[in-house]
């Protein structure tokens, strides 16, 4: 929540002065730029609120509790960015082109977007930071689009189409200045627009994956399958299906190889025994159901998903895995 709290604090202060400067320069790009902050504003209170509201007891009609809230509000960030953020910028600036209007008082427009880009490169080494913590080895990209807690990758997103919003505002007054064109000003505003609705059809992708349920990560799955088999109660996971039902919080289901020869006290015992290994091992998998039955190979089907997660977990892991352990990442903890 550090990095969320942080983008708050300097959006709202960046909104007050891009607005103040708008009025005081009429530039398109400023208030493209007012626009974005303000909107960024608000998706960070989203945020917090979703957070808060996710932590909720479960209740008889959502059983398994309130965690996807998270992704709720996360989706609803990228609606938000896309239609205040975006289409206002857009409309304002083609409005811009068609109607040019000199810049008043440039020096004033450059002084504030120089600050913002200040405390915008701050928020965003704020997010970088926490991302550090629970990235482990992967690359931005693949921590953006495999991350399931949705504020870290919502916030560096914004933090980064911030701050190339500003070079294109920059660029728009600079060259509205330089040519005597008031149109780049207007252009500027235009791509402003056309970035942020680039921004928040990542994020709706995104947050859509997450809203339907993911599964947990490749690693997680491994080490979810290798606890199940660590005891001599069950012969084989059959199959396993993972579905995170919140950032830190997945559910387990799996059908497990047990011997004809036990009895249903022993099934018992050996289910729950392992139950135990995987929450030791996984401490974010707080439900778990499993299935005894008996191991059949030629009924495998190759083709379905929970029996291809268990086939990956038994292969070894590939070197240079994306998802190394790292202690305090709920998505891929330490042993314990």
């Amino acid at each position: 929540m550090r990095a969320v709290i942080a983008a708050f604090a300097a959006n709202l202060g960046i909104a007050v002065i891009k607005f103040v400067a708008f009025l005081l320069t009429g530039s398109a790009s400023l208030l493209a730029e007012s626009v974005h902050s303000v909107a960024d504003t608000g998706n960070q209170v989203l945020l917090v609120v979703g957070r808060g509201r996710s932590t909720r007891p479960a209740s008889d009609e959502h059983p398994f509790g309130f965690g996807r809230e998270r992704y709720f509000y996360g989706f609803v960030v990228s609606v938000m960015l896309f239609t205040v953020g975006a289409a206002f910028s857009v409309y304002d600036g083609i409005h811009k082109i068609i109607n040019p209007e000199a810049v008043r008082s440039p020096l004033i427009a450059f002084v504030v977007l120089a600050l913002s880009a200040v405390l915008e490169a701050f928020s965003l080494r704020t997010a970088i930071g926490e991302a550090n913590k629970v990235r482990g080895g992967r690359n931005w990209g693949t921590f953006i689009r495999r991350s399931k807690a949705p504020e870290l990758p919502v916030v560096l997103l914004e933090d980064l189409a911030a701050l190339i919003g500003l070079t294109f505002a920059f660029a728009g007054v600079a060259l509205s200045v330089l040519t005597g064109d008031a149109r780049w000003d207007g252009g500027g505003s235009l791509a402003i627009g056309v970035l942020l609705a680039t921004a928040a059809a990542i994020l709706a992708v995104e947050m859509k994956s997450l809203l339907i349920g993911e599964s947990a990560s490749p690693e997680v799955q491994r080490r979810i399958v290798a606890a199940l088999e660590d005891g001599p109660e069950l012969a084989r996971v059959i199959h396993m299906r993972t579905v995170h039902i919140s950032p830190d919080s997945i559910l387990v289901a799996a059908k497990v190889a047990v011997r004809e020869i036990d009895s249903a006290a022993q099934i018992t015992s050996g289910i729950n025994a392992a139950e135990g290994r995987v929450r030791a091992a996984v401490p974010i998998a707080t439900t778990i159901y499993l299935e005894p039955d008996i191991y059949h190979p030629d009924m495998t089907d190759g083709t379905d998903p929970s029996i291809r997660a268990v086939q990956r977990s038994h292969a070894p892991a590939p070197s240079g895995d994306s998802s190394p352990l790292k202690p305090g990442n709920p998505e891929n903890p330490a042993p314990a």
